[in-house]
C-alpha cells in the first residue's frame, strides 16, 4: 500500500504514513455500524438528565423537532443541506453536555398530499374525490404520503444524522394536531381561511366543506375553538 508522508505528532518523531487510496464508503459504514450496534445515540440522550441540579424540570434539555418532509417524495440535494445543518444544532447542544431528543417529523397535509393520491387513483377532478367518498380518499392519502419513508430513513442514516426514527411525529396524528391548535385556540375562532385545495377550487368554501385530508386542520381548528377551552 502507498502511504502519503506525513508530519508526526508523537513525541518520538517518527513519520507517520497516510494512505493513498483511502476507501470512505467503508470507513462510513464500519462506522455506522458501530453507532448501530453501540447504541451511540441513544446514548448520548439517556447520560444527559433532563434537570440541572436546582433547576425547574426540563432545564437541562434542548428541544429540537426536524422540521418535516414529505415522505410521497424521494429526498434531493435540498434535504441533504438543510439535514447537515440540522444535525449540526443536535451534536453541539450535546456536546455542550444538554439532553437532546431527536424526533423525526413528517409532513402529510397540503397539495402534494392531496395531488399524488389523486394521480395514483386516476383521478382529476373533486367531483370524483365525493363519487369515492371522503373517508376513503383520506385513506388513499395516507398510504400515499408515507410511500418513500424506508428509502428516507436510509437516506437520513446514511448522511450521519442523528435522529428518531422511532417515535417520529406525523403532523396527519390528531395529537399533534391538537398540540399545534392549542397555544392559539381563541384566535382560530376568529380565523378565515385564505387559500382552497384542488378539490375546493375557493378559498371561500374550504374551512367547513374541503372534502379531503389537505384541509382537515382546517375543519378541526374550528371544532376545537368551539369545544376545548382555552389553555
Amino acid at each position: 500500500m502507498t502511504y502519503y508522508p506525513k508530519a508526526s505528532t508523537a513525541l518520538s518523531g517518527t513519520p507517520r504514513g497516510v494512505s493513498a487510496s483511502v476507501k470512505f464508503p467503508e470507513i462510513e459504514e464500519r462506522i455506522l455500524k458501530y453507532w448501530d450496534e453501540d447504541g451511540t445515540f441513544q446514548a448520548s440522550i439517556d447520560n444527559r438528565s433532563a434537570d440541572l441540579p436546582g433547576g425547574h424540570p426540563g432545564s437541562n434539555e434542548f428541544v429540537f423537532y426536524d422540521g418535516p418532509p414529505f415522505a410521497n417524495g424521494l429526498p434531493h440535494y435540498g434535504h441533504l443541506l438543510t439535514g447537515y445543518a440540522k444535525d449540526l444544532v443536535g451534536r453541539y447542544q450535546t456536546q455542550r453536555g444538554k439532553r437532546v431528543e431527536r424526533r423525526f417529523g413528517w409532513d402529510t397535509h397540503g397539495l402534494p398530499a392531496e395531488l399524488e393520491a389523486m394521480k395514483q387513483l386516476g383521478m382529476t377532478d373533486k367531483t370524483q374525490i365525493e363519487a369515492m367518498g371522503i373517508d376513503k380518499f383520506n385513506d388513499a392519502c395516507r398510504a400515499s404520503v408515507m410511500k418513500y419513508a424506508d428509502e428516507w430513513k436510509s437516506y437520513v442514516t446514511r448522511q450521519a444524522r442523528w435522529v428518531d426514527f422511532d417515535n417520529d411525529y406525523k403532523t396527519l396524528n390528531v395529537e399533534y394536531m391538537e398540540s399545534v391548535l392549542w397555544p392559539s385556540s381563541s384566535s382560530t375562532r376568529r380565523a378565515s381561511p385564505t387559500t382552497g385545495t384542488a378539490s375546493c377550487r375557493t378559498a371561500g368554501r374550504t374551512r367547513r366543506r374541503c372534502p379531503t385530508m389537505s384541509c382537515a386542520w382546517m375543519t378541526m381548528s374550528t371544532r376545537t375553538a368551539r369545544t376545548r377551552p382555552s389553555p
